[in-house]
């Protein structure tokens, strides 16, 4: 099911058969290099599962982003609700495969989740958070006009929030 589309790109519900698509960015170690390890085809698949729970309870998760030409499967992007020190806020999150890099998907597709954030879910703010190394990630947040609202840290390092408003809210 097509949640969303861009000029190049539509985002669907993720399904268990594109693990194997999905593993080629979960399970590489650059493209993962700002997570604790890689993960593995059972922690993909987990991954897969997870937001498919979050589909059904929170009417989002994190989506498939396949290129609209050529149903390329490209990485996934989406909102999911993370836990940052004591607060639950929605966050928006995206994975690319690496041979996508620097083409500007990262930044469409969350631009996409960032007005489906305000406009269908009605959120007032939408966060993004990630380690202080990830300068790729903080970039894309930028770019989508995010603004940095906090740095903590969790397991011993340094993460930083940004965040975005809703003018309309």
């Amino acid at each position: 099911m097509k949640i969303m589309e861009t000029e190049r790109l539509y985002l669907r519900e993720l399904k268990l058969e594109d693990a194997d698509k999905l593993s080629r960015v979960l399970s590489d170690p650059e493209s993962m290099q700002y997570y604790p390890e890689p993960f593995n085809m059972k922690k993909v698949e987990k991954w897969i599962q997870w937001n498919m729970e979050n589909y059904q309870k929170c009417n989002h998760g994190l989506w498939a982003v396949v290129l609209k030409n050529d149903d390329t499967f490209i990485g996934d992007c989406g909102i999911t609700m993370q836990k940052i020190e004591s607060e639950t806020v929605p966050e928006i999150g995206f994975h690319i495969m690496k041979d996508f890099w620097n083409k500007g998907y990262a930044t469409e597709a969350a631009t996409a989740c960032k007005e489906y954030a305000f406009e269908v879910l009605h959120y007032p703010k939408v966060f993004s958070y990630t380690t202080m190394k990830n300068i790729p990630s903080q970039k894309v947040a930028e770019k989508i006009g995010m603004q940095k609202y906090k740095v903590f840290e969790k397991n011993g390092e340094k993460q930083i929030v940004q965040v975005a408003m809703n003018d309309k809210a």
